[in-house]
Order: C-alpha cells, then sequence, then structure tokens
C-alpha cells in the first residue's frame, strides 16, 4: 500500500477521512478470459526475461532466488551446514566421556537438510548421520541406550524426507501461483519502445522478495499527437485484483491520452473510469483503495514537461550537470479513485525539461527502501554529481545500489521509468 507520507503528509483528507471498508468483502472475481492470450504472452515474457537475467554475470550474488529467497553466497553455507553438525557431533562423541551422545548432533544435520536442500542431499545426509550414530557407537559395547540413539538418528533422518518432500511441493505450489500472476501482470505492462517521440526510454520492474502476491505498480508511454504523454502508479493492494485494477487504469490512459487535449482532462478520464469500473463490478476488494500517480505530458519540439501528480512520489529531473532535484507537486492532490470524497480541479505545472536531462519516474518501493538500520534510501543523494551513459544505464545501476543498499529485497514493489531527451 503506498504510504500515506507519499501522497498526502496531513495536508488533504486522505488521513482523516478514508471510508471504511467491510470485511466481509466478497473475493475479488477471476481475471476475464479475454486476458488468456496476453498471460500466455506475459508468461513467456516473464520466462524469457529470467532467463537473461541468469545469463547476466553482473548479477551474480546480488540477487535471491525469488523461489527460495536465499542469495548464491548464503546457499552455499546453508548446503555445508549439515555436514558441518556432522562432523561437530562425531568430534563431540569422540571428545567426552562415553556417557555423552552425538545423536542430537546428528538428527540435526537431517532436519537442517530438509527444507533447505534438495531431495537426493536430505536422503545422503540422513545416511551419513545414521552412519556416524553407528560408527561412534561401536567404539563402546552396544547396549540398549546405544541402539536407541541409532534409531532414533534413522527415524529423524526418515521424517526429514517426509518433509522436504512436503516443503518442495508447497514452494512449487507457490512459485506457481506467483508466475502466473507475474505473467498477468506483464501482459496489461508491456514494455514501451526504447525510442518514443523521439525520446529515450528504459523500465524496469523489481518485485519485492517479502512478498509471494504480485503488486499493482504500473507505467504506461504514449506518443500522441500533444507528445509524449506516460502514467507511473501504484494501486493499493496485491495479487490478481491489483493487477485488474492495473489494466483498467491502462486501457483508460491509452484512449484518454490520445483523445483528450490537456493532462488534466486525461487524469479526469482515469479517475471516471475507476469510479465507472468500481460499481460495475460491484466489488470493493478490486478497488478498494486508491492509486497514486503522476502523469507527464512532454511536448513535441519543447524542452518542457507537464505533471499532473495525484498523491505520487514526484519525479527525479538529473541534469547534465549532475544535479538532480525532485519535483514535488506544487499542491496536494487525492489519488485517483476517491473522488467520491469531493472534487479536487488538478492543476499541471510545467519544469524545463532540456537535451541531456533525464527524468526518472518510480513507485514509493525506492523512496521507501530501508537498510538494516532503518533508514530511507535517498535516490537524490545517491544520484547526484554522477554521468549515465542512458536510461538503461541509470535504472540498471540504481537497482544495483537499491540492492546493495536494502541487503538485497526491499518490502514493496519499485517500478522505474526514465525518459531522456537527447
Amino acid at each position: 500500500m503506498p504510504p500515506h507520507r507519499s501522497c498526502c503528509p496531513g495536508r488533504c483528507p486522505v488521513c482523516r477521512r478514508s471510508p471504511a471498508r467491510s470485511p466481509s468483502a466478497r473475493p475479488a472475481p477471476p481475471v476475464p478470459e479475454l486476458w488468456t492470450e496476453r498471460v500466455a504472452e506475459g508468461r513467456r515474457h516473464v520466462i524469457g526475461r529470467r532467463a537473461v537475467e541468469q545469463r547476466s554475470p553482473g548479477s551474480a550474488g546480488s540477487q535471491p532466488d525469488k523461489r527460495s529467497g536465499l542469495y548464491p553466497r548464503t546457499r552455499a553455507v546453508i548446503r555445508v551446514l549439515p555436514a558441518l553438525l556432522i562432523v561437530a557431533g562425531v568430534a563431540y562423541d569422540v571428545l567426552t566421556p562415553q556417557y555423552f551422545t552425538a545423536a542430537p548432533f546428528l538428527s540435526a544435520a537431517s532436519l537442517v537438510a530438509a527444507p533447505l536442500l534438495s531431495l537426493g542431499a536430505t536422503v545422503w545426509t540422513g545416511i551419513a548421520g545414521t552412519a556416524a550414530m553407528v560408527l561412534v557407537t561401536l567404539r563402546f559395547a552396544v547396549d540398549a541406550s546405544g541402539i536407541t540413539e541409532i534409531a532414533t538418528v534413522a527415524v529423524v533422518a526418515c521424517l526429514a524426507v517426509v518433509i522436504n518432500r512436503l516443503v518442495s511441493l508447497g514452494n512449487a505450489r507457490l512459485a506457481s501461483a506467483h508466475e502466473i500472476a507475474e505473467a498477468a501482470q506483464r501482459a496489461v505492462l508491456p514494455e514501451p519502445a526504447a525510442r518514443t517521440g523521439g525520446l529515450d526510454l528504459a523500465v524496469r520492474y523489481v518485485a519485492a522478495q517479502t512478498d509471494a502476491l504480485i503488486g499493482g505498480d504500473l507505467y504506461a508511454v504514449q506518443d500522441t499527437p500533444h507528445g509524449v504523454r506516460l502514467v507511473v502508479g501504484d494501486v493499493r493492494g496485491k495479487g490478481m485484483g491489483a493487477v485488474a485494477a492495473v489494466a483498467v487504469v491502462i486501457g483508460a490512459f491509452r484512449e484518454a491520452a490520445e483523445q483528450e487535449s490537456t493532462l488534466e482532462a486525461v487524469a479526469q478520464r482515469l479517475e471516471r473510469s475507476l469510479m465507472r469500473e468500481g460499481v460495475r463490478r460491484d466489488s470493493v476488494e478490486v478497488f478498494e483503495g486508491f492509486i497514486t500517480a503522476v502523469l507527464a505530458e512532454i511536448p513535441h519540439g519543447a524542452q518542457r514537461v507537464r505533471l499532473v501528480n495525484r498523491g505520487h512520489p514526484g519525479p527525479l529531473l538529473l541534469r547534465g550537470d549532475g544535479t538532480v532535484r525532485t519535483l514535488a507537486a506544487a499542491e496536494p492532490a487525492l489519488p485517483l479513485g476517491m473522488g467520491d470524497l469531493g472534487a479536487w480541479p488538478d492543476r499541471a505545472q510545467e519544469e524545463d525539461f532540456l537535451g541531456g536531462s533525464m527524468l526518472l519516474f518510480h513507485t514509493d518501493g525506492l523512496s521507501e527502501a530501508r537498510d538494516e538500520r532503518g533508514v530511507f534510501f535517498d535516490p537524490v543523494a545517491r544520484l547526484s554529481g554522477r554521468e549515465f551513459a542512458g536510461p538503461d544505464a541509470l535504472l540498471a545501476e540504481l537497482v544495483d545500489e537499491v540492492f546493495r543498499y536494502t541487503g538485497g529485497g526491499g518490502t514493496d514493489d519499485m517500478a522505474l521509468l526514465a525518459v531522456r531527451r537527447p
């Protein structure tokens, strides 16, 4: 959920007048069947993109595996942990009197391997632990206690195999659900062309590592007779309901961007579309919150940019001399979808957008990223005084820096859109 700190710092009625929602809301309707082909196309795009990321040498060790949530270096340590427990157990038994036993260490080795390693590794860990228990027991006269300890380690090893299979099945189901939702999202969020209306563009979407549900970050770019128009936003909520809301916003934006003569009118069209869709679906689950968004218009041949901000973090302007400035909204405004709280006229603000400059639009996954001490990531300070070869290079370096700052993963999705005027 986009935090109120980003959209209305105490100056609008959102925080005080947000309408109560019924806890018995009906579940979100399924994705329409008309999306089937788009979802399949998006799924192929996701799989292909993942293959490219896996082949990228620069990403090795910097991002966690989405299925396990673990980083390569962490996984390397975990792989040897069961073996270390077995070695420690044998050493403990050898170096201590007879009445001390290695059974706790050897049993723990199998239990550690079960949820973290493969089936084969779990089986071999159990065999090694049981064999080690037999060997250390044979050092002395085998009695009932020794046989019991061997049986305990063997039974725990068998249970570890069962646990491993249950964990693997659960992970497979979770990964499949996540992939389908991500494919649906990519189907409604196709990447814009790298060159649109004489501008250079690049986009990145980084899913949060702490949540299995797909979020509602969105972006769209449209070359129109009025100039290049774009929108970047964040839908409250997650899952397929958020994807459905994204589809409504993107569809309404593409139509309005071509037809409306002003950016303010485009924002009003989006507002009406969300309100109408919410009534038609009659489901507060799909549109239960709001959508923060910033709309931009870059006229052809004019070194200006017009902005309409509806409660979203302001874009960053990176000038050719290395200075970075946040284009904050001149006046606070309600997010889209909250028109029932009252009229809120949109007023576009204009800023210089000179040649060699870049605009960085982002969602709160960037501005709300925090390090281990809870300190927020400051993109202005991080990007000031630096030069980037282009939008793609900017986003690549920024994503890597956020991963390093947060220790590998944020708590919210992060959508980035960079635009450069040559």
